[in-house]
């Protein structure tokens, strides 16, 4: 499967999780990729990407081969990962875009992860970590849905879904 650059550089959403006292409790990266296929990586087999970092990232590292997202597009698959839950269960069934979430009355910037939902910043904050969210959220753009008001303490990143890592003007010169 031949993956544009593009798409390959959105890939660099990472949901990374900073634990400040390494010595009593093992730190945690997760990173999540949106739109890779399995082999796009050098890690897995690919012989026309070249992630020397993520390669040597993963040799170290602890591996999962065999998961598998609950959703076939990117925010109702980070809401399931985040919650530990089914996202159907708490309505989270679509990329929060404006007009797809619109059947059950949710519009614009309400769409979100429901508040009421706990998710694994809270979990990870009462074991004494520190949290952090790096890239891409796309899990609602109002500030109520904000990932430092989600439980995480550090976020830099965008709110939204469908943004190019590259600067603004250059998506077509690749």
């Amino acid at each position: 499967m031949k993956l544009p650059r593009q798409v390959f550089l959105f890939l660099v959403s990472f949901f990374a999780l900073i634990n400040g006292w390494a010595q009593d409790k093992p730190n945690i990266v997760f990173i999540l990729s949106d739109d890779a296929g399995y082999a796009d990586f050098g890690f897995q087999g690919s012989k026309e990407f070249k992630t020397p970092e993520l390669d040597k990232f993963a040799k170290n590292s602890v591996l999962f081969t065999q998961a598998y997202v609950s959703a076939a597009v990117c925010g109702p698959s980070r809401a399931g990962l985040l919650t530990g839950k089914y996202q159907q269960k708490f309505g989270f069934e679509e990329n929060n875009v404006p007009g797809l979430m619109s059947k059950n009355g949710i519009t614009g910037d309400d769409m979100g992860l429901p508040l009421d939902q706990k998710i694994m910043a809270d979990y990870l904050k009462e074991q004494g970590y520190k949290t952090a969210v790096f890239g891409k959220w796309h899990l609602g753009n109002a500030d109520r849905f904000h990932p430092t008001k989600r439980g995480f303490d550090e976020f830099y990143g965008f709110r939204g879904g469908a943004r190019s890592y590259m600067p603004y003007g250059t998506e077509n010169q690749l």
